[in-house]
This record gives C-alpha cells, structure tokens and sequence, in this order.
C-alpha cells in the first residue's frame, strides 16, 4: 500500500514539472536577438511596429510606414515580418500587405532591398530592415526593379510616375490593376 502512495506521489510530481516546462519554454538564440532588437528600435515617428497574434510572437509581427515626403508622402504602407528561427543568420521575410505602385515591390507584396536578399549580415538589425524599407519610399530605385512597368515610368517620365502614384495611393486602377487606398 505504501508503494502505490509513492508511484502516484511520483506522476503527480512527472505531471507538475511538465506542466512547469511548458510554461518556462526555452527561447531561441534568434528569439533572444529579436526580442533585444526589438527593444532598442528607434523608430521615426512615420513608422509603427504592431504585433497582431500578441505579445507572445515576437516572430510574426507589422510594420506601418506613412512617408512624410517624396512620391508617397501622406500614404500608409503595411509590411509583415515572419522572422526565422535562426535568425539573424538568415533575414527576416518581409511582405507588403498593400497593394502599391512601386518600382521595388511587386504586386504580391515582394519587396526588392538588398539587404533583405544577398547584402543580409547577421551585424544588420530590425531597425535597419525598416529604415531601409522607408529609404525605399523616399527614394524609389528604378535601376533593380521587381515591378518593370513602374520603374519604366518613373525612369522616362517621373511626372507621370507621380501622377501614378497619387492616383493609386487614391486606389485606383491603373493599367489592369487595382491598388490598396491607402491615403
């Protein structure tokens, strides 16, 4: 009798102490190094950062970006952020959630940065991912394009490429596509 008092003594213990490990789970290396470039954003007042599945997911989080000058000013663009979990060996994955007339981000919301491709070095940050992502609002490079027809535009004739923009930001159709509103 005394044996099975110690047996059921011992499961309930088994039991609590899996019940204590699930709750303190160990966090990644790339978990640690997001939390820490998390905390040390120095962000323009242009840009917030928002984590829509809480908290708790520091891995999977949005970035809103409202350009205070050049073609995009007054607009606001939403790109998502699905970091890995070896990360910062590998850069984060990065996506824009509005449909935009850019020369550097395509119709799926694919976003031409080197830095998000072959110039990633595990010394580069979140914080320079977005500034990098606002340098593109700022100053649209024409010359390494995902979206062909915009970098055209704005290569030829800028004024019209402005034009463009306004009336896309608007959401309009240009072309055969319909654009986010997003002013």
């Amino acid at each position: 009798m005394i044996r099975l008092f110690k047996v059921k003594e011992k499961q309930r213990e088994t039991a609590e102490n899996a019940k204590d490990e699930a709750v303190r789970r160990k966090q990644t290396a790339g978990e640690l190094r997001l939390h820490k470039d998390i905390s040390e954003l120095n962000l323009p007042q242009s840009c917030g950062i928002a984590f829509p599945n809480g908290k708790d997911d520091l891995m999977n989080f949005e970035v809103s970006i409202r350009p205070d000058e050049g073609y995009y000013h007054g607009g606001t663009f939403l790109f998502s952020f699905k970091v890995s979990p070896i990360y910062p060996h590998e850069a984060p994955k990065v996506k824009c959630k509005t449909t935009i007339y850019h020369p550097n981000i395509d119709l799926e919301g694919n976003v031409c940065l080197n830095i998000l491709r072959e110039d990633w070095k595990p010394v580069l940050n979140i914080n320079t991912v977005i500034y990098g992502l606002y340098h593109l609002f700022t100053e649209p490079n024409y010359e390494d394009p995902l979206n062909h027809d915009a970098a055209q535009v704005l290569r030829d004739d800028p004024k019209l490429f402005e034009s463009n923009v306004r009336w896309a930001m608007k959401g309009c159709r240009i072309g055969d596509t319909l654009y986010s509103q997003c002013i």
